[in-house]
């Protein structure tokens, strides 16, 4: 690709780049292809106006890979960063560019998602920040129109290899056809015994068709086998017959068919063992296989393996990818501990097999991906393997497979896929699986219904909460007749499903459901499993949210000291929730320098153990501004507001639920720094989303318009804030009820739009039934309390009652300086005698 920098001074010949990744080891046989290199080199870094990649396309086994190899390591020193990129599936070259957002200075997959990752990956490039001088390889790229949009386009080069000629009307492209003669003689020089003549040389070359990748198989077995070229090409002439009688298949040129075949039987005779093993790789993907697959299976699957035998054998095992390394079978990466066999091998190896042994190498591959899994797939500390495994996944058919513990490992795929944040990508893939296994096992088959409890947690993540409700109702209720109500997946589900009574807005209706799910997990699982401790942090949340604190910090207190205990599973994600959530039940008790502190801690622990931009702990962001906004560091609870909306926003878009709480928490910080132009701006488009997001009449919609009262009324706007604030509270009254954190907090500053109207008799009477219902409520310490006392104190000085006024004013101003402290914003507003508003601010759920 050209580029508009390439007069910068070059780096050094020879000098690494600072990011150097992925790229496949380099050929020591590589030969020849200078023109190529010299042509590609040339159009690469020429200067045209127009900055677009270039493509090596040719057919299978002329090299275009090696060519790329080569390319990046004889030019690196004009490069800061190289990275390598497979993309013969699509879906995965986002994780590959992903990979790259930590050296980039952006915030990786773990704690952005692969998609907003990749996105920003792709506009650092873009940019030239940190590296202008960037080379990318997209390997094995086959439609255009499956990764064009996403191959950068700045300041740096791109290279593509593809078999498909179709990039031609795309991108500029320089063709790799076979090896010259002169190419091919000079290749076998270095490859075979220097015994051979070239005369010798020249008819291998020209029985191989000059094709390199042939040419690499034949120089491996003459090497490996000491055998003469004459013999050589004898063995090949007879093996071609044969080819011939057997009507391989025209996609293959036959010299390479031939080639290979001949050095397939040639290493069975020597170690029938690795022939065995190469088969099996032939059901891997073309990607590089990770060397730790071929492990010591565990007992449960040792039994059923076609090679138990030769992983249970280190030595033989080696001594098996060491030959078939000889044998230019397989690419042997020793840097990145991997295996890789050329796609053109692996499907002539398929091709030999019958259907049986079809069947058998599929399910030898599904095993031991099954057995390479790392642990728990929302443990980010296991997201690198499974990213390594995912490749593997469709290539190898893992959803034809009816053995429930690869059905297992397919879902562990997709758990973890939603977990790192690659949403869109967990719904093709489960979807995929759910379509299989119904017409291969039925609609109750314990994997389809599994399958669907997971569907339903990414569309909950997405947003799309009305369907995840519904899917999970329905699939609850078969896995209750199918599967019985203490089965492990049904509880599973039971737990799931409150979350969709939540955030529908049910919350009655979710504190009796997790009641009765935790009870049942206790049986079940025993009161310290982390499934039971999942169940109960989802009471701890319902009690919240119907304003019980007292409940919710109790069992908080517990959830925090037993998911940190020394023998916890708990997972980073899970530790992190039960922090924030005992720092936001803090703050809802009045305890905000305590909510500080807690929330503080939790933030730190989020951004070093996911990053600052992973969903929770932007969650976690969130509750801090508010606790600090609570305890009157106005201007730091702003920072961290507006840092977290931009991310969300940037990250999920604007009606994304996470969104919505963090414009709401961004008005609220705006409205406290006393900027009510830009608050009441964002509050009025954001008040627009909720109702499309949640409904009309759900708790947050509620909530959300009672803000934009309260910015409406601070903004003049009396007659609009006092239509919304009524509106409101009338919707949390049949929803709620009136003694609730939410529906007083309204009557609040209802009463105030009351007073404001001149109705001061009315905003009193309002105000004295909510002191009450308060104290009763939160107690009379509570900052809100404190608030609803100050405003009453105003309206009944308002209506000349002096001594009601001035004892209620000796006690409340004296709970403020001990509760809030002098300085406190609240308390300098009370001793102004000015009135004090309160807002909503809704919690992840």
């Amino acid at each position: 690709m050209s580029i508009s920098g390439s007069s910068e001074i070059p780096r050094p010949p020879g000098r690494q780049p600072r990011i150097w990744g992925k790229i496949p080891q380099q050929n020591k046989n590589f030969t020849g292809r200078e023109d190529l290199l010299d042509k590609l080199h040339t159009g690469v870094t020429s200067e045209v106006t127009a900055v677009v990649p270039h493509a090596l396309h040719g057919f299978g086994g002329v090299g275009k890979t090696h060519v790329a190899i080569e390319y990046a390591y004889r030019y690196r020193h004009e490069y800061d960063l190289v990275w390598w990129i497979p993309a013969d599936q699509p879906v995965l070259v986002r994780s590959s560019l992903a990979a790259l957002a930590p050296h980039l200075g952006v915030s990786s997959s773990a704690t952005m998602g692969v998609e907003e990752a990749s996105r920003a990956v792709l506009d650092a490039l873009r940019r030239g920040e940190p590296y202008s001088r960037w080379l990318l390889v997209f390997d094995n790229a086959e439609q255009p129109e499956d990764i064009n949009e996403i191959v950068p386009r700045g300041p740096g080069h791109v290279l593509i290899t593809s078999r498909n000629h179709a990039w031609q009307s795309v991108v500029d492209t320089v063709s790799v056809d076979v090896f010259t003669r002169a190419e091919s003689i000079a290749f076998l020089s270095k490859r075979v015994p220097r015994s051979t003549t070239s005369d010798d040389r020249n008819r291998l070359a020209e029985q191989l068709g000059d094709l390199p990748l042939a040419l690499e198989q034949a120089g491996a077995l003459q090497t490996e086998t000491g055998m003469s070229v004459g013999q050589y090409l004898r063995l090949l002439e007879e093996q071609t017959a044969q080819l011939l009688d057997a009507n391989k298949a025209s996609d293959y040129p036959l010299s390479m068919t031939a080639a290979w075949s001949l050095s397939v039987s040639q290493l069975k005779a020597k170690l029938p063992e690795a022939v065995k093993l190469l088969r099996c790789c032939a059901f891997f993907g073309p990607d590089p296989i990770p060397r730790d697959v071929f492990g010591i299976l565990p007992e449960e699957f040792a039994p059923e393996s076609l090679l138990g035998s030769l992983l249970a054998d280190p030595i033989l095992l080696s001594k098996a990818i060491r030959e078939l390394g000889r044998y230019a079978l397989v690419r042997i990466d020793s840097e990145n501990r991997t295996i890789q066999v050329h796609r053109l091998i692996q499907a002539l190896l398929r091709d030999e097999l019958g259907d049986e042994e079809h069947v058998s190498f599929r399910r030898e591959v599904h095993l031991l991906l099954a057995a390479a899994t790392p642990g728990l797939p929302d443990d980010n500390a296991s997201w690198p393997r499974y990213g390594e495994l995912l490749s593997h996944v469709r290539p190898s058919q893992v959803e034809e497979s009816r053995d429930p513990r690869i059905r297992r490992f397919a879902l562990d795929v997709v758990r973890y896929l939603y977990s790192s944040g690659s949403y869109q990508w967990a719904v093709d893939l489960v979807e995929s699986f759910i379509r299989r296994w119904r017409e291969d096992s039925g609609a109750e088959d314990q994997s389809v219904l599994s399958a669907q409890r997971h569907l339903g947690i990414v569309r909950r993540e997405f947003g799309d909460y009305r369907a995840s409700f519904e899917l999970n109702r329905d699939t609850l209720a078969r896995m209750r007749e199918v599967l019985g109500p203490d089965h492990e997946e049904t509880l599973l589900l039971v737990n799931s499903h409150g979350a969709d009574m939540r955030m529908r807005g049910d919350f009655a209706a979710a504190l009796e459901h997790d009641r009765e799910s935790l009870r049942r997990h206790e049986e079940v699982f025993g009161p310290d499993h982390r499934r039971t401790l999942r169940a109960m942090n989802n009471l701890s949340v319902d009690y919240m949210l119907l304003g019980d604190y007292r409940q919710a910090f109790e069992l908080q207190k517990v959830l925090y000291t037993k998911q940190h205990s020394s023998t916890s599973k708990s997972s980073s994600l899970v530790m992190l929730a039960s922090r924030n959530g005992l720092a936001r039940i803090v703050r809802l008790r009045g305890d905000y320098s305590e909510a500080c502190d807690l929330g503080e801690d939790a933030y730190e622990f989020g951004v070093q153990e996911l990053g600052p931009d992973h969903p929770w702990t932007l969650r976690v962001a969130k509750d801090l501004s508010i606790a600090k906004r609570r305890a009157g560091l106005v201007d730091e609870a702003f920072e961290i507001a507006q840092r977290t909306y931009e991310r969300q926003d940037r990250i999920f878009g604007r009606d994304h639920h996470d969104t919505l709480a963090a414009a709401l928490c961004l008005a609220n910080a705006q409205r406290t720094r006393g900027e009510t132009a830009e608050a009441l701006e964002l509050l009025r488009d954001t008040a627009t989303r909720y109702p499309q997001r949640y409904g009309a009449e759900h708790p947050f919609t509620f909530g959300c318009d009672m803000n934009l009262a309260l910015l409406l009324r601070v903004n003049g706007e009396v007659e609009d804030a006092n239509r919304f604030d009524r509106r409101s509270l009338e919707g949390f009254d049949r929803t709620l009820g009136r003694e609730h954190h939410y529906s007083l907090t309204c009557a609040i500053n209802l009463a105030s739009d009351l007073a404001a109207r001149g109705d001061v008799r009315r905003a009193r009477e309002l105000g004295a039934e909510t002191l009450g219902q308060l104290r009763e409520l939160l107690g009379v310490d509570h900052p809100l309390t404190l608030a609803g006392a100050n405003n009453l104190i105003i309206d009944m000085r308002a209506q000349g009652a002096e001594e009601e006024a001035g004892l209620l004013e000796t006690d409340t101003f004296e709970r403020y300086r001990r509760v809030l402290g002098d300085d406190h914003p609240d308390t300098k507003v009370a001793l102004r005698g000015e009135r004090l508003d309160f807002d909503f601010d809704p919690p992840a759920l």
